[in-house]
């Protein structure tokens, strides 16, 4: 009996410690199912919380471009038109004048002769401007970027640093090229409005339009096309080639 009852017992110790472990087993397994569960709320829930704060597209962006660059034309509108005076004032001024010209002096000039508005000249136009040359550029870009690289075969491998600068190089030129070819007219209008003085020729944006129209006729619109665009092209092609290989820089080393 005692042998019976020493067996018992060991069987039962046995049985017991075998019930605590498997039920350690059970407890830590359903640990960790449900620190995992947490984990997973966590991470939907940082998911959801970057979902309620979107990237905007590419419309708004340009949009938000166009409306900050519009505004920061128009504040610094006076200092623009001044600078266009300046440029043009040989063909306004006898020689002896221009020794004594100045910036205040031109200012006071225009707010005595024309009016504090006149600072303003053409910057309806400006605006006008701004808007579809921001949203040609930037499409004209990505364009000329997806076209280049998928003749080059640079579709799945961007790790070939020249090719991609030669992609972003040739890219930003050829789009401010067009931007500044679909946009010139605006631009030539802009100036005009803005180089005139005391003797009003043009009266406002249509005006301007239909009697360079009339007496030059529609080229008249792109004269100075050629000149623009030698200077934006290589402007824009090394602007847009630097940005992408910073950022492509600042990015490997995050």
């Amino acid at each position: 009996m005692n042998i019976e009852a020493r067996v018992g017992v060991v069987v039962e110790g046995g049985q017991r410690a075998l019930n605590s472990a498997h039920g350690a087993a059970v407890v830590d397994a359903g640990a960790r199912k449900f620190l995992q569960q947490q984990q997973q709320q966590q991470q939907h829930g940082h998911s959801s919380k970057q979902g309620l704060n979107p990237q905007i597209g590419n419309i708004q962006q340009l949009l938000a471009g166009g409306i900050a660059g519009a505004f920061s034309k128009t504040c610094t509108a006076p200092l623009g038109r001044l600078t266009i005076l300046f440029q043009v004032q040989g063909m306004h001024s006898d020689v002896s004048s221009l020794s004594k010209a100045s910036i205040w002096r031109e200012a006071s000039r225009i707010v005595n002769e024309e009016g504090f508005r006149a600072f303003w000249k053409g910057n309806l136009v400006t605006i006008a401007h701004r808007l579809p040359y921001s949203s040609v550029n930037f499409y004209a870009y990505e364009h000329y970027k997806s076209l280049l690289q998928s003749i080059l075969g640079l579709e799945s491998e961007r790790k070939n640093a020249s090719a991609d600068l030669f992609v972003h190089f040739v890219g930003g030129g050829l789009a401010g090229m067009t931007a500044a070819s679909a946009t010139y007219p605006l631009d030539l209008v802009r100036t005009r409005l803005a180089a005139q003085r005391n003797s009003i020729y043009y009266r406002g944006i249509g005006h301007a339009f239909r009697t360079i129209c009339r007496d030059e006729g529609f080229l008249g619109l792109y004269k100075g096309l050629g000149a623009t665009l030698l200077g934006v092209g290589p402007s824009l092609a090394i602007s847009f080639s630097v940005y992408e290989s910073l950022r492509n820089y600042w990015q490997l080393q995050r």
